[in-house]
């Protein structure tokens, strides 16, 4: 059995945070750097050219790339034979991300009550935090950073297994085109399809974790991202909003056994400041 101590997990989570809200994930920004070259509107380059330069000075001044830092998400998979010592994995990632907040300088942007005094926690806690168990003794951290823009316009249907997968991308395009300017493009696209009501919007989120151009291992799947991805960019919103062909840099789906009397689709919409990074202990 192997030991880790939280207050490793703490400093890691700390500096993971502070690096996603700094440092854009280098697949996408090469994907700003290639849309730049096939953007049709001249103005739609103009704004990717905006958007890698914000990225740089970012970057260079080691500041939060977006003012909006976001909702902390964490995907973690712990090893069955890892034993956590010196205090409580949860406390100590809310502890990495309290500090992070703190001495990063990052604004605090959760409110503890959501409907009556939404009051803000001032530290960016608590996360959202998904566990699961694998084999072996390492700890794998991911972390995002979802912004609200992107999440607001996010949304989750049941659709009836009858409407097939015409339905199922008449939904996403639908969705991804209300969004609009409002959830800042280009979007990276996530997309859960099946489990249950609340797992198909766990799919799409950890979808996103997905390199830029990173296909499906099911070449069903993977040519339904592809052809999502042209369907999208002919809508026309364009970088910012502004209208042009690069609308989504691209489109990820994940799947999951269903209910036979079920179809449930989740999109979950990540803006052009996609903040997200992963470390193994």
């Amino acid at each position: 059995m192997r030991e880790i101590h939280a207050n490793e997990i703490k400093e890691v989570v700390k500096a993971l945070v502070m690096d996603a809200e700094y440092f854009l994930p280098s697949d996408f920004v090469q994907a700003l750097e290639k849309s730049v070259e096939t953007e049709e509107s001249p103005l739609g380059k103009e704004i990717l050219k905006t958007i890698l330069k914000n990225a740089k000075v970012a970057a260079d001044e080691e500041v939060a790339y977006c003012q909006d830092t976001g909702y902390p998400v964490f995907f973690v998979e712990i090893g069955q034979d890892v034993h956590v010592i010196g205090g409580n994995i949860r406390d100590a990632i809310n502890e990495g991300v309290r500090e992070a907040t703190k001495e990063g300088y990052l604004r605090a942007s959760l409110a503890y009550d959501p409907v009556i005094e939404r009051k803000n926690t001032g530290d960016n806690t608590p996360a959202l935090i998904y566990f699961d168990i694998v084999p072996g003794n390492k700890i794998k951290i991911k972390f995002a950073a979802k912004g609200g823009g992107s999440e607001n316009t996010s949304r989750q249907m049941m659709l009836k297994p009858a409407d097939g997968w015409e339905g199922v991308k008449n939904f996403i395009i639908k969705t991804v085109a209300n969004a609009g300017p409002n959830a800042c493009p280009p979007f990276t696209v996530g997309v859960g399809i099946g489990g249950t009501f609340d797992y198909s919007a766990v799919l799409a989120k950890k979808s996103l974790f997905r390199h830029i151009g990173e296909r499906h291992p099911d070449p069903k799947i993977a040519k339904l991202e592809e052809e999502l991805i042209e369907e999208i960019n002919k809508l026309g919103v364009g970088p910012l909003g502004f209208g042009g062909s690069t609308t989504a840099v691209d489109v990820k789906i994940e799947v999951a056994p269903v209910h036979i009397a079920s179809l449930p689709v989740a999109v979950n919409i990540q803006c052009h400041a996609a903040r997200h990074k992963e470390i193994e202990i």
